[in-house]
């Protein structure tokens, strides 16, 4: 197995770990299972525990994808935010429609389809972060050309 993919799948499981840890408790205990009330908004339960969850497993798995999985990478940080953040943003979207789906028509418990939409995801997230959000020069025979007349 490459290191990269060993890293990833390191902090990747354990951001994903937190993630489903933080799901269950805020479902559970936080928002006692009840219908989050915000005044402009009404959340679902499991809604609610999404949110918060992500809160704080976006800002860390930006972090360790940047610094210890994809540190090769050539972009600059703000571009990686941005792209890191448009993909989180699709995660997301993804999470929210397969959670709803599998609670709300298939009657899942939701922690149980928290961790079936995350295995959904896991894919595509990892490619989309390596060859979109944290890309690398790609080895090519003028670079490798150029840097051996160096």
């Amino acid at each position: 197995m490459p290191l990269q993919t060993f890293r990833y799948a390191a902090c990747g499981g354990g951001n994903l770990l937190l993630d489903i840890f933080l799901f269950f408790i805020s479902f559970n205990f936080i928002f006692d299972k009840k219908i989050l009330h915000l005044g402009f908004i009404a959340l679902k339960p499991y809604n609610a525990a999404l949110c918060l969850s992500f809160c704080i497993t976006f800002p860390l798995g930006f972090l360790m994808s940047k610094y210890l999985v994809f540190n090769e990478s050539y972009l600059r940080g703000r571009v990686q935010l941005i792209r890191y953040m448009m993909i989180v943003a699709v995660n997301l979207f993804l999470n929210y429609f397969i959670i709803n789906v599998l609670v709300q028509y298939l009657h899942f418990y939701p922690t149980i389809a928290k961790i079936f939409t995350t295995v959904i995801i896991v894919t595509f997230s990892f490619l989309s972060q390596k060859h979109f959000t944290f890309r690398q020069k790609k080895d090519t025979p003028l670079t490798q050309e150029a840097e051996r007349k160096e």
